[in-house]
């Protein structure tokens, strides 16, 4: 071979390898490319199904029947729950001037029916006055006294949901006694005495004992609180509807 000849040859080989540097290059970018896609998938298939989990395990429950039985206790409790059922137990500690109270019973509150109705639990709700300013004190005294002057328990379930659809602010005074009777013959309240004894105030010091004896008695430094055989139920359990049923149905086994 010439010297022409082979330099020729060497500068067909030289462009040969940067052709073949070229295709590979191209092969690893391609490559790259089609791994940051996938991965990208993935995050946001994970992103999305940590949302859908989240959002189902905070979805509040629709009515899946009638209530139980409701009975009004002598000291002002109320118990729901089917013949037969008594544990596992959740108390309801609640005051109904509470925002907080308020939120728990849009969000969770549905779920405690219907346990109660499927007679997976007993539950007793507390109605009390946590309160100890103005003029939130006498609003939540004015509520739990007219609730105290129920003795059917449907009413009393629909006036206890009345009482937090129309909550007043926590600065002005609410729970009046007008818009108390107005509440009480939506939900049902035919009982002729009953007009007497919440323009009376029949039971605000019945409401006011209670509450401090039960507040004592539990160790309550917060509404709600409620507790599943008399252990304090997580918050983030309360205001889940779904880790609140997993919880109970737990204890019922």
């Amino acid at each position: 071979m010439s010297k022409g000849e082979r330099t020729t040859a060497t500068r067909g080989a030289r462009e040969k390898i940067r052709e073949q540097q070229a295709a590979a290059r191209a092969r690893d970018k391609r490559k790259r490319v089609i791994t940051y896609v996938a991965a990208g998938a993935v995050a946001v298939a994970a992103v999305w199904a940590g949302y859908w989990y989240g959002v189902s395990r905070s979805d509040s429950e629709d009515a899946t029947g009638g209530l139980a039985p409701v009975a009004i206790q002598a000291d002002g409790s109320v118990v729901m729950a089917q013949s037969g059922v008594d544990k596992p137990v959740l108390d309801v500690y609640e005051d109904f001037q509470c925002p907080a109270c308020k939120e728990a019973e849009r969000v969770s509150g549905q779920t405690i029916k219907n346990l109660a109705a499927e007679g997976k639990a007993k539950v007793v709700y507390h109605p009390i006055t946590i309160f100890s300013q103005e003029p939130t004190r006498s609003n939540s005294l004015r509520a739990g006294n007219a609730a105290r002057c129920l003795t059917d328990g449907k009413q009393w379930v629909a006036f206890h949901d009345l009482l937090y659809q129309n909550q007043p602010s926590e600065t002005e005074e609410g729970f009046t006694n007008s818009q108390l009777l107005e509440w009480g013959k939506k939900a049902g309240v035919t009982d002729p005495g009953f007009e007497q004894c919440v323009t009376s105030g029949k039971h605000v010091q019945a409401q006011q004992a209670y509450s401090q004896k039960i507040m004592d008695a539990q160790k309550l430094n917060h509404t709600p609180t409620l507790k599943l055989n008399g252990t304090e139920v997580d918050n983030s359990v309360v205001f889940s509807p779904s880790e609140l049923r997993d919880a109970v149905t737990k204890a019922a086994k």
